[in-house]
This record gives C-alpha cells, structure tokens and sequence, in this order.
C-alpha cells in the first residue's frame, strides 16, 4: 500500500497526529521549507516509531457495530442456501436483502414477528406447500425474526458511530480516495486536521485543546499558496471556514448546506428520541443515574459540529436573515457531577452556554418547527447568560485561534497517564471508570 493509500485510510481512524504527520514527512519532505519541515517534525519526531515506548495504550479505531453474521450463517446452513451467493449479505443493504429473499421461502412476511399471531399453523402451511415439521418451521420463523431484531440493532449502532465521527470530524470519513488524492497538499491538511479533530477529551475543568494548531496552520497555508490546484471542496467537508467557503461557488455551497441541513434534520429526531429516553436534568446537565452520557455527548457533538458548518455556509451564502426567521441553539453535554464540584471549587462556575441552553426552546423543536425560536430570542437569552452571541457562536461562525502542538497523552477515561504500559493497567482494573 502506498503512503499516499495509508494516509487516506487515517480519516475512518483515530491515530495519533504525531503517526499521520510522519506519514506527511514522508510524502512531503522534498516539497517542504525548512521552516515548514521544522515545524512538521514537532509531531513527526514523536511518532510510535520514534517513540521510546513503541506503541500506545490507545484503540485506534472508532467502535464497529456488531451485524447479523452470525445468525447470516446460521441460516445458510439451517436453509441450505449457497453460501458463495451470500457471501456479501453483511451491510444493513445485505441483510435486509437477504430478509427479503429468505423469508418467502417460508411464507414469512418481514417485519411480522409475533410468535403467537404471525406463524402458519399446520393447515396454513400445508396450504401453503411448505412439507416441513412443525419443528423445523419453527427453528427458521425463530431465527429469521432474530436476524431482523439483530439488523435494528445493527442500524442503532451504526447510527451512534456515524454520530460520534461527525462529532469529531464533521464528514472527511465519507471523501472518496480520489478526490482525496487529487492534490497532495490538500490531502496533507485534511488527514492532519482530521487526526486533531478525532482526539479524546481530557478529564479538565477548563476548555479542551482546540484542534487547529501550528501544524495545520502551515499545511494550510500551504494550500492557499497554491489556491488553483488546491480542492477546496474536498477540504470543506472538514473545514468550512470563510478561507475555505470563499473559495467555492453558490451551487457548491449550497450542495453543502443541503447536506448539513438533512443531518441536522435526522440528528434532530434522535435527539429527541434519547431526551425522551433520558430522565435528564436540564437545569445543570449533570449526569444522573440511569442517563446514557455516551450517547447523549456524541449526538450532542454532532449536533453541534453540523449547526457549526450550517451556520458557517447561511453566512457565507448571506442567506443570515433567515435566522430572523427560525435559529436553532447548540445542545448542551451532560457532565459528570464531580466534574461540575470541580469547577465550582476552583472558582468557576456552571457554563453559561447551559443557561442560554435553558432559556430558549429545545433545538430539535425549533428546528420541526414546533416551538418558534429565531435570532432575537438567542440574543437576549446570551445577553442574560452574560455571554456575546456572537463570539459564543450561538448566532454566528464560531471563530478559532491557533493552538500550540502538544504531544498526545495516553488517556485513561480522560485522565493523562505518564505511559502506555501503565495507562493499560490502569484501564485493565478500571480506575477512573467510576466502576471500582
């Protein structure tokens, strides 16, 4: 595999950014100033291959749903099916796919699964041709309705995973490989943004390390350099500064926005569906039993990371009056409760952005136009929080600076650990899990 190949795989991954900017001095070393390399080689002279531990406690990849193979299998054998001829059956498309064409071959329709109700008593399926035991029909009814209960299993947790990497890096996971490889300095910036973006939170009580930082500056500024050959578009699946928009046309942008606003439709209905779900307290968004934070964190993320580039190309577009008309606010993180005694003790406070959050109406109503909401509403709700609405990004483009690099630490649920061997002993016996 080319180096060019094993950088474009790093944007499904969560490598370290000292790793990916190795692989950019590799590609890029003749091309690059010596300032330029100078400032690469940062990162790249900390990479696993010049670490002194060798390796890292930290998974490398983002969670994989668990499909229906198994059960896939079980059936080719208990229906003795051509295996070869289904061997692809594995995607949600497959499996529903196989369901489709699996289950007339007992008269099963997909989708009824009451034991009681939906089964072809003896006479039904003697009418029905089926010259199986009432056992037999039985062990394939049952296994078939597992199949369809594991595929909405399957599509649940794909959707969470799809959730958590927008979160993290808004769409650079769905670029293809060539428009990724068409130009390299472009390639360069988005795989070294994307591996910033992708790292995990540290346990802090104050703001967590902007992902932008003097690395991603130069190649981008590189890109600029070189703005003709530059592939704008593909940069702006991760990135939609004003730099970047301005350098794509209205049916570009607007193909953008499209996009963004169908995610922030679907995130929308999840949301919901978890704030139901959830018995959460939405006065502090501290944690309580029974909440699931995993979930909630990652939707919200997402949540937040689409309303950023919406919002980034209604400005860019100047399509900004229409939030005098509808404007939807960010959704709020649950935070554990020592981490809220944390802040507190250290002379902080409760954030303001949850008391902006607790004035307005819930985004996901606004947004399925529910409840009425626009950008006079979000003003006055961030002047009461003493927050700018506009610096905030409630109601405009969130702006960023330039953060200094700093090697990644291993983590241990959030906690910096001095190296990798004891960041995976520490995980093995599950301190600051909560679960000790």
């Amino acid at each position: 595999m080319s180096t060019i190949e094993q950088l474009y795989k790093t944007l499904d991954l969560r490598l370290r950014p000292e790793d990916v900017a190795e692989m950019i001095v590799e590609l890029m070393t003749s091309q690059l100033a010596i300032h330029e390399l100078a400032t690469l080689s940062k990162a790249a002279n900390r990479s696993l291959k010049n670490n002194i531990y060798g390796y890292t406690s930290m998974l490398d990849t983002f969670g994989k749903a668990i499909g229906a193979d198994k059960q896939i299998k079980k059936a080719i054998e208990v229906f003795k099916l051509n295996e070869k001829e289904n061997s692809g059956l594995y995607s949600v498309e497959g499996i529903e796919t196989f369901l489709k064409e699996v289950s007339p071959l007992i008269h099963k329709e997909v989708g009824e699964n009451d034991f009681k109700s939906d089964r072809l008593n003896k006479d039904l399926r003697k009418l029905a041709g089926l010259d199986i035991s009432k056992r037999n029909y039985n062990k394939k009814w049952r296994l078939l309705k597992r199949i369809e209960i594991r595929l909405q299993k399957f599509i649940h947790e794909s959707k969470k995973i799809e959730l958590q990497k927008i979160a993290k890096h808004g769409l650079s996971h769905t670029i293809s490989f060539e428009d990724f490889s068409k130009d390299l300095n472009s390639a360069c910036f988005i795989a070294y943004f994307n591996t910033r973006s992708n790292l995990r939170s540290t346990f802090t009580n104050h703001s967590q390390e902007r992902p932008f930082d003097e690395i991603c500056e130069m190649l981008f500024n590189r890109c600029m350099k070189d703005p003709e050959m530059t592939r704008w578009e593909t940069i702006s699946y991760i990135y939609t500064d004003a730099k970047v928009l301005e350098h794509l046309n209205d049916e570009q942008k607007g193909k953008l926005l499209g996009k963004w606003t169908a995610i922030l439709q679907e995130i929308s209905s999840f949301l919901e569906e978890l704030w139901n779900e959830n018995d959460i307290y939405r006065k502090t968004m501290a944690v309580k039993k029974g909440n699931d934070s995993t979930t909630w964190n990652n939707t919200a993320g997402a949540w937040n990371k689409a309303r950023d580039n919406w919002m980034n190309l209604i400005y860019a577009l100047e399509l900004d009056f229409i939030l005098d008309d509808i404007c939807f606010g960010k959704v709020m993180r649950l935070m554990a409760a020592d981490v809220i005694a944390w802040h507190l003790s250290s002379g902080g406070k409760i954030d303001p952005n949850t008391d902006v959050w607790n004035l307005v109406p819930l985004p996901w109503e606004v947004f399925q136009e529910r409840i009425f909401c626009n950008k006079e509403m979000i003003v006055n709700a961030c002047k009461e929080a003493g927050l700018d609405p506009e610096k905030s990004g409630w109601i405009a483009p969130r702006t960023h600076g330039v953060s200094t690099f700093k090697p990644t630490p291993e983590l241990v649920h959030g906690v910096t650990v001095s190296n990798p061997f004891l960041a995976k002993v520490l995980r093995q016996n599950k301190y600051f899990s909560g679960k000790l």
